[in-house]
């Protein structure tokens, strides 16, 4: 169920900074909402009706093959805006999304989007350097797909999701909610090499293992990606 947000200093990053005029203008607009683990919240085709964004928890975006093969392609967590892309041209979506775990959301409809987009300049300016940062975005993904090493991509993907909910100083315990099998198609990488990374980064003292649960050391999680680059 969607309840009004009352949110005091307002962060939307679809929009760019906000001046308090604009964030005034767009916190009424704002409905909170929680979905539980496992839940489908769309799917590719559906109607895009409103834009998410995360403020807990872990969303997976993906999509289906026409043989029944999911490919998921992105882990949106704490901060990550999902659905803009159907919601912004007036199309469908363009891809599933599914709830990993708990997870809260601040939810905005195409209608109050577009009215503040046609309405407020500096906000339709800031949607379009969030688009910018999107396609540069998957340019340095292509990228690391066809010059770093598994490991590091592993690395990589570790430290986006440690710090989803602000900055790690040192160490953070990490349950993933997702497979070796989907963390391999996030990355670009078979599930034997995912599961090769997993030991490679252990060794290097990057990681270590315990049940379910991951610590991750962040400064030599950082020094792996780093050396992959040079």
């Amino acid at each position: 169920m969607s309840q009004p947000t009352a949110t005091a200093s307002l962060t939307f990053p679809l929009f760019g900074s906000l001046s308090a005029e604009d964030s005034a203008a767009l916190a009424p607009l704002l409905r909170s909402r929680r979905y539980e683990a496992g839940r489908v919240i769309f799917q590719r085709g559906d109607p895009a009706e409103e834009v998410l964004l995360m403020t807990a928890g872990q969303l997976r975006i993906s999509v289906c093959s026409t043989d029944g093969r999911e490919l998921a392609f992105r882990v949106a967590t704490r901060g990550d805006m999902v659905g803009e892309i159907g919601v912004l041209d007036d199309s469908v979506r363009t891809a599933d999304v599914t709830a990993l775990r708990v997870s809260d959301v601040l939810v905005l409809s195409r209608a109050d989007l577009k009215r503040l987009l046609t309405s407020r300049p500096a906000m339709a300016m800031g949607a379009i350097r969030f688009l910018c940062g999107r396609l540069r975005d998957t340019s340095e993904q292509l990228e690391a797909l066809a010059l770093q090493r598994v490991e590091a991509r592993l690395a990589g993907f570790l430290l986006r999701l440690v710090t989803a909910a602000g900055p790690v100083r040192d160490e953070a315990e990490l349950t993933l909610g997702i497979s070796q099998s989907e963390i391999g198609a996030l990355i670009g990488a078979s599930r034997p090499k995912v599961n090769g990374a997993f030991s490679v980064l252990e060794e290097q003292g990057a990681i270590r293992r315990d049940g379910k649960k991951l610590h991750c050391r962040i400064r030599v999680l950082g020094r792996i990606v780093e050396s992959s680059a040079d």
